[in-house]
């Protein structure tokens, strides 16, 4: 596999799958952070960008899409440099300013994300500056209905957010909801190849080079959960799941199913997917899975993240 050279200025901060990447972009007149992590990392978050900057602001911050992972660590970027302008995509401007939990879905999935400020757009069709370079916005609907791609057309780097990772994409929640999103991570997968990407920076996972295998991996994960549709809602269960063991590592079986019957998306994906199975026997069927998977360990009354 060929050596992967990154763009001037850019370091990726690869978080693993709590916090979404970070991309911090340095430059000589601005300094710039795409995506910031979820809320329980967001010191680790400002230690890694604050030892980075030595001593330097930071002037930017831009969020692809606004999941608790991606913008979690926003508040405390805001409270370090008070003179930080954030971005964000335009669709959920209005829920940010009036901050409503619910509409950004931090309610319903049961996570977290302190309140936090915006002060400009990223607008799909504009340009922003990052660091040294001009990256282009691209609207890419289907994970998120409102999340963007960002590409730096010179050295054709992409950060893909959760639109494309080396093996899938995230969560397609629009279309566990009723709407029609699988056309729309179809259509972003469209975009993203005749960008042509030469590097790819994901929103989870180390960035990649093969592009084109990346799109061949996501488009047959999308034929599977287009032919099945429960298949990516026992996914979205399990992911769920998962989020939560990542946030509390530890917790006992009966705080865990408390948590989920608490917890409105897990609900809703029960009475839409699989409402004529018990809540009990589906949400056992689905710790069985990571357990099996190895994404989580039983012991006693414990589940533990694998």
């Amino acid at each position: 596999m060929r050596e992967l050279s990154l763009p001037a200025g850019i370091t990726v901060f690869e978080r693993g799958w709590l916090s979404a990447n970070n991309i911090l972009c340095i430059g000589p007149q601005q300094t710039a952070l795409v995506d910031s992590g979820y809320c329980t990392h967001s010191d680790q978050t400002l230690a890694l960008v604050g030892q980075a900057l030595r001593g330097r602001p930071l002037d930017v911050l831009a969020n692809t899409h606004l999941h608790s992972d991606h913008c979690g660590g926003n508040a405390i970027l805001q409270a370090t440099y008070p003179q930080l302008e954030t971005r964000i995509p335009p669709g959920q401007a209005n829920a940010v300013r009036n901050w409503d939990p619910v509409a950004l879905t931090y309610t319903p999935t049961g996570q977290q994300c302190p309140p936090f400020q915006i002060t400009g757009l990223l607008v799909p069709g504009q340009d922003i500056w990052l660091g040294e370079h001009a990256w282009q916005v691209h609207a890419a609907p289907g994970h998120d209905t409102h999340s963007v791609v960002l590409f730096e057309p010179r050295s054709r780097t992409l950060i893909s957010a959760d639109a494309l990772w080396e093996h899938g994409f995230g969560v397609v929640f629009a279309e566990l909801e009723g709407l029609r999103a699988f056309d729309e991570v179809a259509a972003t997968l469209d975009v993203i190849e005749a960008l042509s990407p030469q590097l790819v920076i994901p929103g989870h996972g180390r960035m990649f080079a093969d592009a084109p295998g990346a799109l061949r991996k996501a488009r047959q994960r999308l034929e599977g959960f287009v032919s099945s549709p429960t298949k990516h809602a026992t996914h979205a269960g399990k992911v769920l799941l998962k989020f939560k063991l990542l946030e509390l590592q530890a917790i006992s079986t009966s705080e865990l199913f408390a948590w989920s019957q608490a917890t409105p998306y897990f609900q809703l994906v029960h009475r839409r997917w699989f409402g004529t199975t018990d809540f009990a026997d589906w949400h056992d069927s689905l710790l069985s899975d990571l357990v099996r998977s190895g994404a989580a360990r039983l012991e006693g009354d414990l589940v533990i993240n694998g």
